[in-house]
Protein backbone atom coordinates (compact mmCIF):
# COMPACT_ATOMS: atom_id res chain seq x y z
CA UNK A 1 0.00 0.00 0.00
CA UNK A 2 1.41 3.40 -1.04
CA UNK A 3 2.15 5.86 2.03
CA UNK A 4 0.24 8.26 0.36
CA UNK A 5 -3.24 7.66 -1.64
CA UNK A 6 -5.46 10.19 -3.63
CA UNK A 7 -8.32 8.26 -1.53
CA UNK A 8 -7.38 9.74 2.06
CA UNK A 9 -9.98 12.09 2.23
CA UNK A 10 -13.30 9.50 1.19
CA UNK A 11 -11.24 6.88 3.08
CA UNK A 12 -10.73 9.11 6.57
CA UNK A 13 -14.48 10.27 6.18
CA UNK A 14 -15.30 6.10 6.31
CA UNK A 15 -13.16 5.21 9.39
CA UNK A 16 -14.58 8.20 10.87
CA UNK A 17 -17.82 7.21 10.77
CA UNK A 18 -16.31 3.67 11.69
CA UNK A 19 -14.98 5.02 14.92
CA UNK A 20 -18.56 7.31 15.74
CA UNK A 21 -20.47 3.87 15.65
CA UNK A 22 -18.17 2.18 18.04
CA UNK A 23 -18.73 4.89 20.37
CA UNK A 24 -22.40 5.20 19.69
CA UNK A 25 -22.29 1.36 20.33
CA UNK A 26 -20.58 2.32 23.67
CA UNK A 27 -22.43 4.85 25.04
CA UNK A 28 -21.60 4.74 28.69
CA UNK A 29 -18.17 6.20 27.55
CA UNK A 30 -19.16 9.80 26.51
CA UNK A 31 -21.35 9.50 29.52
CA UNK A 32 -18.49 9.00 32.03
CA UNK A 33 -16.48 11.58 30.36
CA UNK A 34 -19.26 13.67 30.97
CA UNK A 35 -20.65 12.94 34.51
CA UNK A 36 -16.91 12.51 35.93
CA UNK A 37 -15.82 16.34 35.29
CA UNK A 38 -19.69 17.62 36.17
CA UNK A 39 -19.63 15.89 40.05
CA UNK A 40 -15.98 17.37 39.97
CA UNK A 41 -17.37 20.76 39.45
CA UNK A 42 -19.99 20.24 41.86
CA UNK A 43 -17.46 18.60 44.61
CA UNK A 44 -14.70 21.89 43.88
CA UNK A 45 -17.41 24.47 44.14
CA UNK A 46 -19.17 23.24 47.18
CA UNK A 47 -16.64 21.64 49.35
CA UNK A 48 -13.65 23.46 48.82
CA UNK A 49 -14.64 26.92 47.13
CA UNK A 50 -15.15 28.02 50.41
CA UNK A 51 -11.88 27.53 51.50
CA UNK A 52 -9.77 28.67 48.38
CA UNK A 53 -8.43 31.67 48.14
CA UNK A 54 -8.38 32.91 44.31
CA UNK A 55 -8.43 36.49 45.17
CA UNK A 56 -11.71 38.59 43.64
CA UNK A 57 -12.54 35.11 41.53
CA UNK A 58 -15.82 33.34 42.36
CA UNK A 59 -14.12 30.07 42.50
CA UNK A 60 -16.87 28.51 40.65
CA UNK A 61 -15.66 31.10 37.62
CA UNK A 62 -11.88 29.88 38.37
CA UNK A 63 -12.50 26.26 38.09
CA UNK A 64 -14.23 26.03 35.14
CA UNK A 65 -11.10 25.73 32.68
CA UNK A 66 -9.57 23.05 34.98
CA UNK A 67 -13.12 21.27 34.73
CA UNK A 68 -12.99 21.37 31.00
CA UNK A 69 -9.37 19.75 30.69
CA UNK A 70 -10.42 16.91 33.02
CA UNK A 71 -13.30 16.50 31.09
CA UNK A 72 -11.07 16.39 27.64
CA UNK A 73 -9.09 14.30 29.75
CA UNK A 74 -11.87 11.80 30.52
CA UNK A 75 -12.93 11.74 26.62
CA UNK A 76 -9.66 11.42 24.97
CA UNK A 77 -8.95 8.24 27.23
CA UNK A 78 -11.21 6.22 24.69
CA UNK A 79 -9.42 7.36 21.76
CA UNK A 80 -6.46 5.19 23.26
CA UNK A 81 -7.99 2.28 23.95
CA UNK A 82 -9.99 2.14 20.63
CA UNK A 83 -6.05 2.92 18.78
CA UNK A 84 -4.93 0.16 21.48
CA UNK A 85 -8.26 -2.49 20.77
CA UNK A 86 -7.48 -2.04 16.85
CA UNK A 87 -3.47 -2.46 16.76
CA UNK A 88 -4.41 -5.47 18.99
CA UNK A 89 -7.02 -7.28 17.44
CA UNK A 90 -6.17 -8.08 14.11
CA UNK A 91 -8.53 -5.28 12.58
CA UNK A 92 -5.39 -2.94 11.23
CA UNK A 93 -3.91 -6.43 9.01
CA UNK A 94 -7.49 -6.57 7.44
CA UNK A 95 -7.26 -3.07 6.43
CA UNK A 96 -3.31 -3.65 5.60
CA UNK A 97 -5.34 -6.19 2.90
CA UNK A 98 -7.69 -3.18 1.29
CA UNK A 99 -7.15 -0.37 -0.47
CA UNK A 100 -6.74 1.88 2.80
CA UNK A 101 -4.81 5.01 3.14
CA UNK A 102 -2.57 3.96 6.16
CA UNK A 103 -3.04 7.65 7.24
CA UNK A 104 -6.92 7.70 7.63
CA UNK A 105 -7.41 4.92 10.23
CA UNK A 106 -5.44 7.53 12.65
CA UNK A 107 -7.47 10.68 10.88
CA UNK A 108 -10.72 8.77 11.66
CA UNK A 109 -9.48 7.71 14.99
CA UNK A 110 -8.36 11.73 15.39
CA UNK A 111 -11.95 12.79 14.91
CA UNK A 112 -14.45 10.63 16.41
CA UNK A 113 -11.84 11.47 19.42
CA UNK A 114 -12.55 15.39 18.77
CA UNK A 115 -16.35 14.80 18.91
CA UNK A 116 -16.48 13.17 21.67
CA UNK A 117 -14.30 15.91 23.19
CA UNK A 118 -16.60 18.56 21.42
CA UNK A 119 -19.69 17.12 23.38
CA UNK A 120 -18.00 16.62 26.55
CA UNK A 121 -17.08 20.08 26.91
CA UNK A 122 -20.16 21.28 25.61
CA UNK A 123 -22.17 19.34 28.37
CA UNK A 124 -19.83 21.14 30.93
CA UNK A 125 -20.12 24.42 29.95
CA UNK A 126 -23.80 24.16 29.85
CA UNK A 127 -24.43 23.02 33.38
CA UNK A 128 -21.88 25.21 34.90
CA UNK A 129 -23.92 28.12 35.18
CA UNK A 130 -26.43 25.69 37.22
CA UNK A 131 -23.78 25.94 39.88
CA UNK A 132 -23.18 29.66 39.26
CA UNK A 133 -20.28 30.08 36.36
CA UNK A 134 -20.62 33.56 35.10
CA UNK A 135 -18.87 34.00 31.97
CA UNK A 136 -18.00 37.79 30.99
CA UNK A 137 -16.73 37.19 27.45
CA UNK A 138 -17.86 38.98 24.09
CA UNK A 139 -18.72 37.30 21.05
CA UNK A 140 -14.88 37.52 19.91
CA UNK A 141 -14.13 35.88 22.97
CA UNK A 142 -16.56 33.15 22.49
CA UNK A 143 -15.07 32.50 18.86
CA UNK A 144 -11.79 32.27 20.51
CA UNK A 145 -12.71 30.23 22.76
CA UNK A 146 -14.51 27.74 21.09
CA UNK A 147 -11.25 27.63 18.11
CA UNK A 148 -9.18 27.20 20.93
CA UNK A 149 -11.16 24.69 22.45
CA UNK A 150 -11.20 22.85 19.30
CA UNK A 151 -6.95 22.72 19.03
CA UNK A 152 -6.85 21.66 22.55
CA UNK A 153 -8.99 18.61 21.64
CA UNK A 154 -7.39 17.74 18.88
CA UNK A 155 -3.98 17.80 20.85
CA UNK A 156 -5.07 15.82 23.67
CA UNK A 157 -7.27 13.23 20.81
CA UNK A 158 -3.70 13.16 19.16
CA UNK A 159 -1.73 12.05 21.99
CA UNK A 160 -4.30 9.35 23.20
CA UNK A 161 -3.70 7.98 19.49
CA UNK A 162 0.05 7.64 19.96
CA UNK A 163 -0.84 6.48 23.35
CA UNK A 164 -2.80 3.77 21.62
CA UNK A 165 -0.09 3.29 19.06
CA UNK A 166 2.41 2.13 21.28
CA UNK A 167 0.49 0.33 23.74
CA UNK A 168 0.54 -3.43 24.11
CA UNK A 169 -2.77 -3.82 25.71
CA UNK A 170 -5.93 -1.50 25.82
CA UNK A 171 -5.78 -1.29 29.50
CA UNK A 172 -2.24 0.18 29.06
CA UNK A 173 -2.69 2.84 26.68
CA UNK A 174 -5.40 4.23 29.12
CA UNK A 175 -2.30 3.93 31.66
CA UNK A 176 -0.17 5.89 29.69
CA UNK A 177 -2.56 8.54 29.67
CA UNK A 178 -2.46 9.05 33.24
CA UNK A 179 -0.61 12.55 33.31
CA UNK A 180 -3.61 14.05 31.46
CA UNK A 181 -5.59 13.39 34.25
CA UNK A 182 -2.90 14.71 36.71
CA UNK A 183 -1.38 17.50 34.89
CA UNK A 184 -4.68 20.17 35.67
CA UNK A 185 -3.93 19.35 39.30
CA UNK A 186 -0.29 20.51 38.83
CA UNK A 187 -1.41 23.87 36.84
CA UNK A 188 -3.42 27.23 37.26
CA UNK A 189 -6.36 25.18 36.83
CA UNK A 190 -7.53 24.29 40.57
CA UNK A 191 -5.74 27.40 42.63
CA UNK A 192 -3.00 30.27 41.31
CA UNK A 193 0.23 28.90 40.29
CA UNK A 194 1.68 31.63 43.09
CA UNK A 195 -0.03 30.42 46.27
CA UNK A 196 1.50 26.74 45.50
CA UNK A 197 4.94 25.30 47.18
CA UNK A 198 7.92 26.84 45.12
CA UNK A 199 8.62 23.22 43.62
CA UNK A 200 5.05 22.41 42.41
CA UNK A 201 4.80 26.20 41.20
CA UNK A 202 7.27 26.63 39.57
CA UNK A 203 6.76 23.05 37.52
CA UNK A 204 2.77 24.46 36.57
CA UNK A 205 4.56 27.62 35.11
CA UNK A 206 5.87 26.17 32.80
CA UNK A 207 4.51 23.26 31.70
CA UNK A 208 1.97 23.13 29.19
CA UNK A 209 -1.67 23.07 30.46
CA UNK A 210 -1.04 26.15 32.37
CA UNK A 211 -0.96 28.57 29.58
CA UNK A 212 -4.08 27.12 27.93
CA UNK A 213 -6.08 27.16 31.00
CA UNK A 214 -5.05 30.93 31.89
CA UNK A 215 -6.15 31.49 27.97
CA UNK A 216 -9.34 29.99 28.56
CA UNK A 217 -10.02 32.24 31.66
CA UNK A 218 -8.91 35.08 30.74
CA UNK A 219 -11.34 34.69 27.57
CA UNK A 220 -14.13 33.72 29.14
CA UNK A 221 -14.30 36.38 32.49
CA UNK A 222 -12.82 38.88 29.77
CA UNK A 223 -9.13 39.38 31.70
CA UNK A 224 -5.82 40.30 30.13
CA UNK A 225 -4.26 37.37 28.09
CA UNK A 226 -1.00 38.59 28.09
CA UNK A 227 0.78 35.81 26.38
CA UNK A 228 -0.72 32.84 27.45
CA UNK A 229 -2.56 32.71 24.22
CA UNK A 230 0.32 32.53 22.21
CA UNK A 231 2.34 29.81 24.11
CA UNK A 232 -1.12 27.72 24.68
CA UNK A 233 -1.04 28.14 20.68
CA UNK A 234 2.60 27.32 20.43
CA UNK A 235 2.06 24.37 22.63
CA UNK A 236 -0.58 22.92 20.94
CA UNK A 237 0.85 23.15 17.48
CA UNK A 238 4.46 21.58 18.65
CA UNK A 239 2.23 18.52 20.04
CA UNK A 240 -0.12 17.95 17.57
CA UNK A 241 2.71 17.49 15.06
CA UNK A 242 4.81 15.43 17.23
CA UNK A 243 2.18 13.12 18.44
CA UNK A 244 0.61 13.01 14.40
CA UNK A 245 4.07 11.99 13.14
CA UNK A 246 5.46 9.85 16.03
CA UNK A 247 2.04 8.15 15.70
CA UNK A 248 2.42 7.38 11.91
CA UNK A 249 5.65 6.47 12.05
CA UNK A 250 4.87 3.32 14.60
CA UNK A 251 1.24 2.31 12.72
CA UNK A 252 3.71 1.93 9.90
CA UNK A 253 6.25 -0.18 11.48
CA UNK A 254 4.01 -2.60 13.78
Amino acid sequence: MKKFSRNIFPDSWIMFKRCLIISLRNPETLLTATLIPFFLILLFGTVFGSISDVGDFNYIDFIVPGIIFQSIAQASQYSAMNVAADMTKGIIDRFRCMSVSKSAVLIGHTGAGVMRGIISNIVIMATAPILGFRPQAGFVDWVLVIALLLLINITFTLIAVLCGTISKSVEGATGLLFPLFILPFTSSGFAPVDTMPRGIGRFASIQPMTPMIDSLRALTLDLPLGNSLMLALTWCIVLSVVCFAVSMRTFNRK
